[in-house]
């Protein structure tokens, strides 16, 4: 399906053809109709399934007609991140190119010009506030905020935010919209909390579910069955055989992304760390390093594995298994996203880790080749996700597997590996 079978003003269609926009996706042909509508929707798609779009175009399509107040706040997207936020102003920028439509990015970490800026481009009425929940949280309660002539209120990622522990903040939000304003929700998984949070602001709304999408035959994907003691000397062994450049590393915890920056770093790589405690100014330097080949290696909490598009990522490794198979999909998703479209996903399976990456391989309905770990770092455990399943519920085993994983056996090739660097 194209964009101009769609009922959108041709000023909106000019500017989809301007940015080469010609096919509409799946969740874009099912949801565009409805919102134009007017009818609350919750739907759930995954990043890179073009969601942003699906929910701006129709949005800006009818602000383009001239029948809402032109000094007044008329759209809140909300987002879990501020690199979520910046991403989708600059998509607006561009859809609205030749539609007399403003658009405002309101998320913290910020100095105060910044805020200075935001907070006059609510009072001056910008047509979309694009915010995180807690920085427009606190621009409301200095009173500088109207939302009695708000249309339509968006949550993207609304798994994630009330992961993030941002229930209280939306509701709070909502209260202040008029009871006329139209809902729209999107979320990547659809758990009991957020049918909860749909059937307290939505009203009779229409449900779409997307497929989540499997990652493209174009990404390798492979592991290395370990015990988590043998995790870093495994990533010191792959670094020893080619040098490692465009390499995202995802972790399950700030505290151990933190630790393994560290130690890399002390191994004389070129590696720099992405987690939420870094201020806005840090996290886009370091987002802006990464792009430009400053730094070779990221290591990152799931805070980059969604909604951030990085170019020509030539590894993702997985240090940690994440939560479930769509965080999964997430991660490696930041490779084969570039001109060669090729790349490689390595993941390090502790052995209490066997039961989530055996659902992960469930989940993909595909065994992931499994690389035989070189015999200088020692026996490998045996792949048997429900014996290592019982073992967890029983007694502790004595492998330490899954408890962190970057002490024991690395030391002895540290300063050989440094010295070829």
């Amino acid at each position: 399906m194209r964009f101009d079978e769609l009922d959108l003003e041709e000023e909106v269609l000019d500017g989809l053809d301007a940015m080469n926009f010609q096919e509409v996706t799946p969740v874009q042909e099912k949801t565009i109709p409805v919102i134009l509508e007017g009818k609350d929707i919750i739907a759930c798609a995954q990043t890179g399934t073009g969601k942003t779009a699906a929910y701006v175009l129709p949005v800006i399509n009818e602000l383009s007609k001239g029948n809402h107040p032109a000094n007044a706040i008329n759209a809140i997207i909300m987002a879990p991140t501020r690199e979520l936020a910046q991403q989708i102003d600059q998509q607006i920028e561009g859809f609205s190119y030749f539609v007399p439509v403003s658009a405002v990015a309101v998320y913290g970490g910020t100095d105060g010009i910044a805020w200075e800026q935001q907070r006059r481009g609510m009072e001056m009425g910008a047509d979309i506030i694009i915010a995180t929940p807690g920085r427009l949280l606190s621009h409301i309660k200095l009173g500088t905020v109207d939302f009695s002539q708000v249309s339509f209120f968006i949550l993207d990622e609304a798994d994630r935010m009330l992961d993030m522990g941002f229930s209280d903040d939306i509701m709070q939000i909502h209260k202040l919209l008029p009871p006329t304003c139209q809902t729209i929700m999107f979320s990547a998984t659809m758990p009991p909390k957020i049918r909860t949070l749909a059937q307290s602001i939505l009203k009779d709304p229409e449900e779409i579910k997307i497929a989540i999408s499997r990652p493209p035959e174009s990404i390798m994907q492979t592991a290395y069955i370990c015990y988590a003691t043998q995790k870093l000397r495994i990533l010191e062994n792959l670094f020893a055989q080619s040098n490692p450049q465009r390499v995202i590393i995802f972790s399950s915890s700030k505290l151990k992304v933190k630790e393994l920056a560290a130690t890399l770093k002390r191994m004389k790589f070129n590696v720099m760390a992405m987690h939420s405690d870094l201020e806005q100014s840090q996290r886009e330097e370091v987002m802006k390093d990464f792009k430009n080949g400053k730094i070779d290696i990221l290591v990152a909490t799931d805070v980059v594995s969604r909604g951030i598009d990085i170019n020509d990522i030539r590894l993702v490794i997985n240090f940690d298994i994440p939560h479930d198979p769509e965080d999964y999909v997430h991660r490696i998703g930041r490779t084969a996203r570039g001109t060669n479209g090729e790349g490689l996903a390595i993941t390090f399976v502790g052995t209490e880790e066997q039961m989530n990456f055996k659902h992960i391989e469930d989940f993909l309905e595909k065994e992931i080749y499994k690389i035989p770990i070189d015999p200088t770092i020692g026996e490998s455990p045996e792949y048997d996700p429900a014996k290592y399943c019982v073992r967890r519920k029983g007694r502790p085993s004595k492998s330490g597997a899954g408890k962190g994983g970057f002490s024991g056996g690395g030391n002895r090739n540290r300063r050989k590996q440094s010295d070829k660097k």
